[in-house]
C-alpha cells in the first residue's frame, strides 16, 4: 500500500476522533491504542519520516488519518477538536501550542501528555483559557508498553473537558476489575503535579528494592540468579508489584557475549530525567518531608559521582564488621519487612505532597482516587495499592497513611526486623540511604520530643526568630545579649 502525506484538500466532513501530535515511541504507541478500541486517528509529527513510519509499521492496526501539515491535521478532526501533544518538554510543548492555536476554535481541548512541572501547566491552561479553548495536563504512565496496552492516566484541567475526554481516555486506560485506571484529578496543574509525585514514588521504590538487593547480595553471599528467586517468591505475597517482577527478571537475566550474570555487567550509574527532583523541589517548597524519594535521588546522583567515588575508594577506610548471618532465612525476612515498611513511609510522604499542593492550590484531590488509578498500567502498580484505597475510603481526610489502622499494624509488625536490617547495614558499612531515612522518618513521627526545640533556642539567640512556650500561649524572645530576659512579642 502507497502512502501520501502531501496536503491534500480539505474533506468536507472531518473523520477523526482524536489527534496524536509527537510520533516518538510514546505519542505512536498511543495512537495505535486509540485505534484499537475502535477510533479514528489523526496522526502528525513535525518531522513527516516519523508518520510514514508509523503508518508503513502499523497503518493496517485501525483507522488511521496522517497529516503532514497542521491545518490538514486539524480540519480532519471532529468538534470539539480533542488533539493530544506527546511532544518535549519546555519550548517543544509551547511550539506546538502555538502551532495549533489559530486553526482551533473555542471548545476544543489540547491535551499535554508528557511529563511536565504543575507551574508550567497552570501558566498553559490558563493562556489557553483566555482564547476559549480547553487546557488539559495528563500524567500518563506505563512507559512505551503501557501506552499501546493500556497506561495509567492521571488528566487535569476543566471538568468539563473530562465529560468529553473521559470516556475515551478511560476506554485505552488500564482496568483493574474492570474499573479504568484513569480519573479527573483536578483543575489546571493538578494532573501533572500528580504523575510528578507517581514518579518521585518511583525513586524512592526502586531505590528501596536496590538496597534490599545489595543487603540480600553481601549479606548471603548470594548471586544474581538465586536473588531473582527470592524476589520472585516476594512477588507472590504482600510486595506484588511490577517493579519487583521486573527485578526478579533482571536478575535472572544472563548477559550473552560474556555468560555472566546480566546486573554484573551493567555500569553502575543510575540516570534520571529530572522528575525525582522535581518532586524533592516542590516538597521544599510547600515544606513537606519526603525523605524516601530525596535520598533517593541523592543516591541516583551520587552514584554517577564518578571522580568522588574514585577518590574516595582510594582513600576511607571502611571500618566494617563482616557479615554474620546466622539464619539465612530470618535475614531474608527481615529485608523483605523493611522493604515493605519504608515502601509505606514512601508512598505515606508522597500522598502528603499531593495533600499539600492540592490544599494550597484548591484542586480537590481526591487521595484514595489517585491509589486507585495507579494500581494497574503504572510504573508503581503494587498490591498493596487496593490497601490504600481502602484507607482512603475508611477516612477520606487521613492525615497521615502509616496513621491508618491497617498500616500501623503491618509497620509496627515488621518494626524489629526493620532496625535490625538498618543495624546490621550501618555495622557492614553497607549504605541503605532509603531505608535507614525512613526508618527516622517513622521515629521522628512517632517522637514525643524531638530536638527542634533546642533548634528553635538556637534560632532565638543568634537570630531573635522567637519561639512559643509548652506552658501558655504566646510568642515569645529572650534578651541573649543583655539580662537574659523572656518578653513576649
Amino acid at each position: 500500500m502507497t502512502l501520501s502525506l502531501q496536503a491534500s484538500p480539505v474533506a468536507s466532513e472531518p473523520t477523526a476522533d482524536v489527534g496524536v501530535v509527537g510520533m516518538a515511541v510514546m505519542g505512536s504507541n498511543l495512537a495505535r491504542n486509540f485505534a484499537s478500541r475502535g477510533y479514528t486517528v489523526a496522526v502528525f509529527n513535525r518531522s513527516p519520516g516519523r508518520t510514514r513510519d508509523l503508518m508503513a509499521a502499523h497503518g493496517e492496526e485501525g483507522s488511521f488519518t496522517p497529516a503532514e501539515t497542521v491545518a490538514d491535521f486539524v480540519a480532519s478532526l471532529k468538534r470539539p477538536r480533542r488533539v493530544i501533544l506527546l511532544v518535549k518538554a519546555g519550548d517543544a510543548t509551547d511550539a506546538a501550542i502555538d502551532s495549533l492555536v489559530p486553526f482551533l476554535e473555542p471548545g476544543d481541548i489540547v491535551v499535554d501528555g508528557g511529563n511536565r512541572t504543575s507551574p508550567d501547566t497552570i501558566r498553559r491552561e490558563a493562556g489557553l483559557r483566555a482564547q476559549g479553548l480547553h487546557f488539559v495536563g495528563a500524567g500518563i504512565s506505563g512507559g512505551e508498553e503501557g501506552a499501546l496496552r493500556g497506561p495509567a492516566i492521571m488528566p487535569g484541567g476543566p471538568a468539563e473537558s473530562y465529560e468529553v475526554l473521559g470516556p475515551m481516555l478511560e476506554s485505552i486506560a488500564a482496568k483493574v476489575g474492570g474499573v479504568p485506571c484513569c480519573a479527573h484529578v483536578g483543575p489546571d496543574g493538578a494532573g501533572h503535579f500528580v504523575k510528578m509525585v507517581h514518579n518521585g514514588i518511583e525513586y524512592a521504590d526502586m531505590q528501596l528494592i536496590g538496597e534490599a538487593y545489595d543487603l540480600l547480595r553481601q549479606g548471603l553471599g548470594a548471586g544474581p540468579s538465586e536473588l531473582g528467586d527470592i524476589f520472585a517468591e516476594w512477588n507472590s505475597g504482600d510486595l506484588e508489584s511490577f517493579l519487583i517482577e521486573i527485578t526478579a527478571e533482571v536478575l535472572h537475566h544472563t548477559d550473552a557475549d560474556t555468560g555472566r550474570p546480566f546486573v554484573d555487567i551493567v555500569v553502575d550509574e543510575a540516570g534520571q530525567k529530572g522528575t525525582g527532583r522535581w518532586t524533592v523541589q516542590n516538597a521544599l517548597e510547600l515544606g513537606v518531608p519526603v525523605t524516601g524519594i530525596a535520598e533517593a535521588t541523592f543516591a541516583r546522583a551520587l552514584s554517577s559521582s564518578v571522580p568522588q567515588r574514585t577518590a574516595a575508594r582510594a582513600v576511607l577506610p571502611a571500618n566494617a564488621q563482616p557479615w554474620a548471618i546466622e539464619d539465612r532465612a530470618q535475614f531474608v525476612e527481615d529485608v523483605r519487612s523493611a522493604l515493605y515498611a519504608s515502601k509505606v513511609v514512601a508512598y505515606s510522604q508522597g500522598f502528603d505532597q499531593i495533600a499539600a499542593a492540592s490544599d494550597l492550590y484548591g484542586w480537590g484531590i481526591d487521595r484514595g482516587a489517585m491509589a486507585r488509578i495507579w494500581r494497574g498500567g503504572c510504573i508503581i502498580r503494587a498490591r498493596f495499592l487496593n490497601r490504600i484505597t481502602e484507607a482512603y475510603q475508611r477516612n477520606p481526610e487521613l492525615p497521615l497513611l502509616i496513621a491508618d489502622p491497617y498500616f500501623a499494624e503491618v509497620v509496627g509488625s515488621g518494626l524489629a526486623a526493620w532496625r535490625r536490617v538498618v543495624s546490621q547495614a550501618a555495622l557492614a558499612g553497607v549504605p541503605t540511604p532509603a531505608f535507614a531515612s525512613s526508618l527516622s522518618y517513622y521515629d521522628g513521627l512517632r517522637a514525643p520530643r524531638s530536638a527542634a526545640a533546642l533548634i528553635q533556642g538556637q534560632r532565638d539567640l543568634f537570630g531573635a526568630h522567637t519561639y512559643l512556650r509548652v506552658d501558655r500561649p504566646g510568642t515569645f524572645h529572650t534578651r541573649w545579649t543583655t539580662d537574659r530576659l523572656e518578653v513576649e512579642v
